[in-house]
């Protein structure tokens, strides 16, 4: 039995360990009912599944696929199920296979976009790019029904009717990736919740592998151990690397495990070593890259990834592996493409261009992802996994030196997990490198001995059961406290926005933290602003060493990762006035290994629960220190107080015009509006929206209100506190304007909901659509009938503002922004197209979005139509023209929103045409690369404020 102390009572049947894989899911269980500790045998659950339409069998592991058929393609009751004659879907072998031939309904890697913060992971986009009337589901839904189908195989056949032994009744160790931030192992909760397992607790994958191993060699690892030695745990499966060290260590009862550190994410791992070898059949198939549709691609990748296996086995004597890819449609057999694949060329593929040999200094860099992004995730840029090694080795020495105390620091065990090491070439290569890089240390010739693991595919549930029993008081323990540090960010007033980027934090919970552990921040007092928003902003640290509870610190950007921001309002008192309230923060690392995060009142006793932003569709915007000038507070206030006395009740246009605010104001702040600082405008958007129902003196006045406050809050996002401040604007909307037939008011109307669209949620922005799409109508018999019915109709400028405003809308469904494209297209083909229209329609077709989550972005095929028909138009040569093809036809390297290569071509070749081609040729073929501040201008269609940057979403 562990010394620790037992952490789980006992009120159970089997403990289960599940492995929710990218590629494959597996379960093992212990039945704790029958014998004593000694007698515990962990055992494989060999899952029932379809393997083909109608039949099923039962297999060690369920591939972590699902398939949605079509209404007529299958048999009927082809995806039944023993336990639901009536199921429409299918998960595991058949799912993967059926898919293989229809990839456009077939949901794969659910796991990798449940860390994907370019989408809104709670919402239903997979499978990604599938046509429309495919039903879609989110990654938390899929991850739902992978864990869903093992909760009814299991009470099916285990529990065969006995409710204590449903799996919903036994202690569950469900397994996620080392390196899964707090919001993506929320996700895993929920998604288990969802399948019906409401007592999970989560347990590390390599932590998991390393107690596998534990459990074969319970009873002799200490003979073959030494105090201060390390183990590498080199875990790389579908989806993910992950690395972990762990030290063996001299206990108060003898020797001990401890884990010391942990890797970052990494969205990398065999997916992409399978891409790799498509993208090379590719070639050799048809002679370019990104050539095939994304049918025959599936196709092509899923062959590449069964050749891979059988040619990497160190069972295999196969030199080589045919490849054929069907045609479609009518020329199913005309069009088919056959290829080989060579042992050699895939070891040198994979081995060469994943496990090359490295420095120990070398560090990732960022190469064209060629082979690398695909189905829309982020894959990391540099393929090279023993080069990421390199950088995780280096970073943990700091950490490794303070607690082994070693001279001489190298990994003396290696264990190897997860399915794309399976192939002894593979660990080999792993092992020499790691070798390479200690031949002063450990010797000439020297590799870390490698611990056996048999089963890599099955190591990680089995551990995860075995994890269970050590939950119980039983087996050998890994002290695994948190290897992360966690911190609050807080407010420092004296900062100038001229100093350095690190920011000062308080410390949350230290390195090293035990599950369970709770604890309030007595040493400091802090004030919060009760019903207002706030937000708070949490950071963790896998590399700095000695903070304790409480210390208040200065994190630099280089040593610590941002988690989502939590944005909440404190509701405090019944006349929800807002006011400072006294409170502790207190935090709480819970028994199935998630983060929270408390607010305590000092005055009474309230306390608020501070939850993550789960919901975060990219990363693709950041407020970055104030670039601009700094302006001094006194100038600041006399600008306010000029806003409030121009727009208050009784105001004068005669002494006060309205026309002049905006000189007035740049005279007082000594500054040209150009220049105003995210900052200042924020502050003058605070001061206009203290009464959002201030009735206007005049059309002027309210004209001029828009103006300014959509000027002072463009983009709508980035800066603390603006989902606020659109919430308070939004009450304008359903009241609408105060003078509605003034034409200048209509035209400001839209200009301000363009300018805000960022910040508008895809509810608020769809309302807006549904208002005003049937004004827009450019049938002039439909638009008369409109306008009699609603007695609305809108003049060609106000019309083209609208349009403007609603492409701007990037959270608009698929459909909407079509309907928008059809009316533009129509206007161009009827007259001569202006700038605008142009720049609408490349808002609305965008291969890279400005803000709005990728599962919203228009179908290549249909932007290519819209491509093609400004082709033939034979538009003159210009800026605006060179814009909208750039917007339509960029390269992402995601082969569902990338147009077919001809339309690419050509748009390169009327980009030569112009003076500054160049440049917009490398923003055609560049996606990697940050965009300029005047290509950021023109994407949003107006410069943006100091301070304010946006990054590509293929830069997450």
């Amino acid at each position: 039995m562990n010394t620790a102390l037992a952490t789980e009572e006992a009120p159970y049947t089997y403990v289960i360990g599940i492995d929710l894989g990218t590629t494959n899911t597996a379960l093992a269980f212990v039945n704790i009912t029958e014998g004593g500790a000694a007698e515990r045998v962990i055992q494989l659950f060999e899952i029932p599944q379809l393997i083909s339409a109608g039949e099923v069998a039962r297999r060690p592991v369920l591939p972590s696929f699902l398939y949605i058929p079509g209404s007529f393609e299958l048999p009927p009751r082809s995806t039944a199920l023993p336990w639901d004659v009536d199921r429409t879907h299918a998960v595991g072998e058949f799912a993967r296979e059926q898919g293989a031939l229809v990839p456009g309904r077939m949901v794969s890697s659910a796991k990798s976009w449940l860390c994907h913060g370019g989408v809104d992971r709670t919402a239903p986009i997979l499978p990604w790019g599938a046509d429309p009337e495919v039903g879609k589901i989110s990654p938390v839904e899929a991850s739902s029904l992978y864990l869903g189908h093992l909760r009814e195989a299991w009470n099916h056949l285990q529990a065969d009717g006995d409710e204590s032994g449903g799996m919903e009744e036994q202690l569950i160790l469900l397994t996620v990736p080392a390196s899964f931030d707090e919001v993506a192992r929320e996700l895993t909760v929920t998604a288990a919740h969802k399948a019906g397992l409401n007592r999970v607790i989560l347990v590390e994958e390599p932590l998991a592998a390393f107690y596998a191993w534990i459990s074969r060699h319970e009873s002799n690892w200490r003979d073959q151990m030494s105090p201060g030695q390390l183990v590498l745990v080199c875990d790389i499966g579908g989806g993910t690397s992950d690395f972990t060290v762990i030290a063996v260590r001299e206990g108060e009862h003898g020797l001990r495990f401890d884990r010391l550190a942990v890797g970052e994410h990494l969205l990398l791992g065999g997916d992409n070593m399978d891409l790799a070898l498509a993208r090379h059949l590719e070639i050799q198939l048809i002679g370019q890259p990104g050539r095939l549709d994304s049918r025959r691609w599936h196709q092509l990748w899923h062959q590449c990834r069964k050749a891979k296996e059988i040619l990497l086995s160190g069972e295999s004597r196969v030199e080589s592996a045919d490849i054929t890819v069907m045609g479609t449609g009518g020329k199913l057999i005309a069009n088919t493409l056959k290829g080989t694949l060579s042992r050699r060329k895939a070891e040198e593929l994979i081995i060469d261009g994943f496990f090359p040999f490295v420095s120990p200094e070398d560090s990732p860099t960022a190469p064209p992802r060629a082979g690398l992004t695909e189905w829309g995730l982020p894959f990391v840029q540099d393929p090279a996994i023993t080069r990421h090694l390199a950088y995780f080795w280096r970073r943990s020495l700091p950490v490794l030196e303070r607690e082994t105390r070693r001279t001489s620091l190298y990994p003396d065990y290696i264990l190897f997990n997860g399915g794309a090491l399976t192939p002894p070439s593979i660990r080999n290569r792993i092992k020499a490198v790691v070798g390479s890089w200690f031949t002063l240390q450990a010797g000439e010739g020297w590799t870390p001995v490698e611990l056996e693991n048999p089963r890599p595919e099955l190591a990680v549930a089995a551990g995860a059961a075995y994890y269970g029993l050590v939950r119980l008081g039983e087996g050998v323990r890994i002290g695994a406290g948190s290897p992360r540090t966690f911190y609050a960010e807080i407010a420092n007033r004296n900062k100038e926005p001229s100093e350095s980027t690190a920011v000062q934090a308080v410390c949350l919970v230290p390195r090293g933290t035990e599950e369970g552990f709770e604890a309030t921040l007595d040493q400091l007092s802090f004030e919060v602003l009760t019903n207002q928003p706030v937000s708070f902003q949490v950071h963790s640290s896998n590399t700095r060493l000695g903070d304790r509870l409480g210390d208040v610190v200065n994190l630099d950007e280089s040593e610590t990762t941002p988690l989502p921001p939590i944005r909440t309002i404190l509701r405090f008192g019944k006349k929800s006035t807002a006011q400072n309230l006294p409170v502790r923060l207190a935090v709480r690392l819970t028994e199935i290994g998630t983060l929270e995060l408390w607010c305590r009142s000092l005055k009474t006793p309230h306390q608020w629960q501070l939850q993550f932003d789960v919901r975060q569709e990219r990363d693709a915007h950041s407020l970055l220190p104030d670039t601009g000038e700094t302006v001094d507070t006194g100038f600041i206030q006399q600008a306010q107080d000029r806003i409030t006395t121009l727009f208050s009740k009784g105001a004068r246009v005669d002494e006060n015009p309205p026309e002049r605010l905006i000189k007035e104001l740049a005279s007082i702040l000594d500054l040209p509006k150009e220049k105003w600082p995210t900052s200042l405008i924020r502050k003058l958007a605070d001061t206009l929206l203290r009464d959002v129902s201030t009735r206007f003196p005049t059309p002027r006045h309210e004209s001029r209100w828009l103006n300014l406050l959509g000027y002072c809050l463009r983009p709508g996002f980035g800066a603390p506190l603006d989902d606020w401040r659109i919430g308070e604007a939004w009450k304008i909307f359903p009241a609408g304007l105060q003078f509605p037939r003034q034409a200048q008011g209509r035209s400001e109307w839209w200009i301000f909901w363009r300018r805000v669209a960022g910040g508008l949620n895809a509810g608020r922005q769809l309302r807006i659509f549904q208002e005003v799409f049937p004004l827009l109508q450019v049938d002039e018999r439909r638009r008369r009938k409109t306008a009699k019915t609603t007695a609305r109709s809108v003049n060609p400028q106000e019309q083209i503002e609208a349009l403007m405003a609603l492409a701007n809308m990037e959270r608009l469904p698929v459909n909407a922004k079509q309907d928008l494209a059809e009316i533009l297209l129509k206007r161009i083909r009827k007259e001569k197209p202006k700038p605008q229209d142009l720049w609408a329609i490349g808002r609305l077709g965008a291969r890279i979005p400005f803000y709005g989550p990728l599962n919203e972005v228009v179908p290549a095929q249909v932007v290519s139509s819209w491509l093609n028909i400004l082709l033939s138009l034979d538009l003159e040569p210009s800026e605006s023209s060179a814009r909208v093809f750039v917007q339509l036809a960029r390269r992402t390297g995601d082969r569902e929103r990338d147009l077919p290569p001809a339309d690419v071509e050509k748009v390169a070749f009327r980009l030569e045409q112009l003076p500054h081609g160049s440049r917009f040729k490398e923003l055609l073929d560049d996606p990697y690369g940050a965009l300029r501040s005047l290509e950021q201008d023109w994407i949003f269609g107006e410069t943006l404020p100091g301070g304010l940057a946006v990054v590509p979403d293929t830069l997450e």
